[in-house]
């Protein structure tokens, strides 16, 4: 076992980045997630000799970290959702360009400047693309504090295995809660890098050259098809979800995040009074889950999709299940968490309101 701490959310994840060797931290301050790098600036650099640095702006950091990957190190930035869009430009050339980072959205509320509160409402912007261009991020939801601690290390992994960013999608409450957690060891930090890394020009080899402009089209196709081929893959090899009392369900509840924790509630609320409700709760949200909620469908009378926005992953889910069962959605916005007992409410009223 780990060691055990009590700790909030954003410090645990910037434990996290410390304890996974990360080489190098690029950010800028914003509210809901400013421990992040208030905690490295204290913590890092001395323990490991991590690089922190806190840039003039979003746009700044989010090119640092452009450049730092190009050389093969492992890095990272933290925002919140106003941050994360004035990112989106840097977003898309990374992943043009193939470079694994991590890249972390500890969601409020918007649009515009919005609250500070939490919210979900950046799910479209982290699962389609957010920037320009025919690109996917590696997007982890996690759930609670433990989730964003292991999905970092998860992160990382992933990015170098595909050549790719990867987005953890938290939100507000998850990153100022308190929760126990489990830390991993310390990794150490690498000495070697891949092949590919701009770190000096090998002897008699030719130069590595990382771009993400092609003039040429039959060239900028062709690393579209290979962009393509690699989200082929990540579909094929990466899906991530958790099923609760699923094997008897009339009815299930799905929701991302913070919303999962709600609808867990909500089924608990439910088996209460007898009503067979299971859970579907996605950990990766790219790529989705799709099949999961496909094969269900046909062997339930409904499902409630439980979100903190207007309602975004719902699409995914009435685009995996079709015309097999009906879908149903409910969402508060503007930094409101529903409470169980009125998404318990609203499920009975339509779904059982006829009975």
């Amino acid at each position: 076992m780990g060691e055990l701490k009590l700790m909030k959310g954003n410090e645990a994840l910037a434990e996290a980045l410390i304890r996974s060797g990360c080489d190098g931290y690029f950010g800028y301050p914003i509210t809901p997630q400013s421990e992040v790098i208030e905690y490295l600036s204290r913590e890092a650099t001395a323990r490991t000799g991590m690089v922190v640095l806190q840039a003039e702006s979003e746009v700044a950091s989010i090119n640092m970290i452009y450049g730092a990957a190009a050389t093969g190190r492992r890095v990272a930035t933290t925002s919140s959702s106003p941050g994360i869009s004035l990112m989106q430009e840097g977003i898309s050339y990374i992943a043009g360009a193939e470079l694994p980072c991590l890249v972390v959205n500890v969601v409020r509320g918007g649009p515009g400047l919005g609250t500070i509160q939490p919210s979900q409402a950046d799910y479209f912007q982290a699962t389609k693309g957010g920037g320009h261009g025919d690109y996917h991020l590696l997007v982890l939801a996690p759930y609670n504090v433990q989730e964003m601690v292991d999905f970092v290390k998860l992160g990382f992994e992933l990015g170098e295995k595909y050549r790719n960013p990867v987005m953890i999608l938290a939100d507000g409450a998850m990153g100022q809660m308190m929760e126990k957690v489990e830390l991993f060891e310390q990794q150490t930090r690498k000495t070697s890098f891949a092949d590919w890394a701009t770190n000096g020009k090998p002897k008699d080899k030719e130069r590595r050259i990382i771009t993400s402009l092609f003039i040429e089209p039959e060239r900028m196709e062709q690393v579209n098809l290979n962009l393509q081929a690699k989200y082929k893959a990540m579909q094929e090899n990466e899906v991530r979800y958790q099923t609760m009392n699923t094997d008897d369900a009339e009815y299930i509840l799905t929701g991302f995040g913070l919303g999962s924790r709600i609808a867990m509630k909500v089924m608990e609320l439910a088996r209460e009074k007898g009503i067979k409700v299971g859970l579907i709760r996605p950990q990766t949200v790219y790529p989705f889950p799709y099949q999961v909620y496909k094969d269900i469908a046909p062997k339930v009378k409904g499902i409630l999709d439980i979100e903190m926005n207007a309602g975004q992953m719902v699409e995914d889910v009435r685009l995996a299940v079709g015309d097999k069962t009906r879908v149903e959605f409910y969402g508060r916005m503007g930094g409101i968490i529903a409470e169980p007992d009125e998404v318990f409410n609203y499920f009975e009223k339509v779904f059982l309101g006829d009975k």
